[in-house]
């Protein structure tokens, strides 16, 4: 059996009878960041009960949203780690060693726990918390804006929880009172052993299916047909903007699910020719990708990219900015009245 179906069949959900908020009475939980997480999982809270206090730079856009929304306490960073006695850091990965030497370190108290909705710094070393603070994550497998409205919807996203560290012996319970504030325990909710875990495999869902591969298999058939001389918006709606509905089908009815949906052309068709697209080779090019993760490769990769002021990557995004697929793709979406995923 390998340690993948080990990890599968050793894990357990659970749900809204499985915890409590005792565990959390007479604290404050201090939210770092104020973000596409950071506020969704504040309102959540908030409206579960929970004392938040907002941590952002005083009268910055954050300030004034957090001031705006209402319902929770908003300060200066370090006061809000010095008044927190569960401190999220539901800030950008790249800033998280900063803040926490600068701000969270100098201020956070002993005893307190320090949340993680992202394994990054935790498992490449980055931060290295004191031992007499709990570590724990609870990571919701959805964007801020999902998250909430599921909530308000009364039901939840599913999240993976664990803990790094237990000073208080109450960590794993603080852990399940924070899915349950933001709902995800209404969806259901996963206990892994380690950080490892959650962070090595969202960086490689991330870079080698969900947003490399997929974007890369987009533009790839996208320009194959339109070097072909087919035009541009038939060309989008068959590369790309049906993607979503295939992506829907399979996450609500499961690969056998989607493929009873197509047509018998495109079961038949899809079947026989998909290898041709994703061959071996791909497969060993994601064994590379998980490779660099697992070995740190990819960190200090990312690290340096940071140091440098992200010029590459910023360079990277002006030209995806530029491919004919994204010009006729703003004109195909002014088509249509869709809601931006971020507000």
């Amino acid at each position: 059996m390998s340690t993948i179906q080990r990890i599968i069949m050793s894990m357990k959900i659970y749900h809204d009878e499985d915890a409590s908020f005792d565990v959390m009475k007479g604290k404050k939980v201090t939210i770092l960041g104020y973000g596409s997480q950071g506020r969704a999982q504040a309102l959540c809270f908030r409206d579960s009960g929970l004392d938040v206090i907002v941590g952002v730079r005083k009268d910055g856009k954050s300030w004034k949203q957090a001031k705006e929304d209402g319902g929770m306490k908003v300060m200066e960073m370090a006061e809000a780690v010095r008044e927190g006695d569960v401190v999220m850091m539901l800030l950008p990965d790249e800033v998280q060693p900063d803040v926490y030497k600068d701000i969270v370190a100098p201020n956070i108290k002993s005893g307190a726990a320090l949340e993680f909705a992202h394994g990054f710094a935790i498992t490449y070393g980055l931060i290295v918390p004191p031992k007499d603070i709990d570590v724990i994550m609870m990571a919701p497998k959805s964007p801020g804006a999902s998250e909430r409205k599921a909530f308000e919807e009364g039901f939840g996203v599913p999240a993976l929880f664990c803990v790094h560290q237990d000073a208080s012996g109450k960590a794993r319970d603080i852990a399940m009172a924070l899915c349950k504030g933001l709902g995800a325990t209404r969806a259901g909710i996963f206990e892994i052993d380690n950080f490892d875990i959650e962070t090595k495999t969202d960086l490689f869902g991330e870079q080698a299916v969900e947003c490399g591969g997929l974007s890369k298999l987009i533009e790839a058939g996208f320009k194959t047909l339109v070097d072909a001389g087919y035009p541009p918006e038939v060309a989008y709606f068959e590369t790309c903007h049906e993607c979503k509905l295939i992506i829907d089908l399979i996450v609500t009815r499961g690969m056998g699910g989607m493929w009873r949906a197509c047509s018998n052309t495109a079961k038949y068709g899809g079947l026989t020719r998909r290898d041709l697209v994703v061959t071996q080779q791909g497969v060993e090019n994601m064994k590379e990708i998980l490779r660099m993760i697992e070995s740190g490769e990819f960190k200090t990769e990312w690290r340096a990219e940071w140091a440098n002021g992200l010029k590459k990557l910023h360079g990277m995004m002006d030209e995806e900015d530029k491919l004919l697929l994204e010009k006729t793709g703003a004109e195909v979406r002014s088509l249509f009245q869709f809601k931006d995923p971020k507000q």
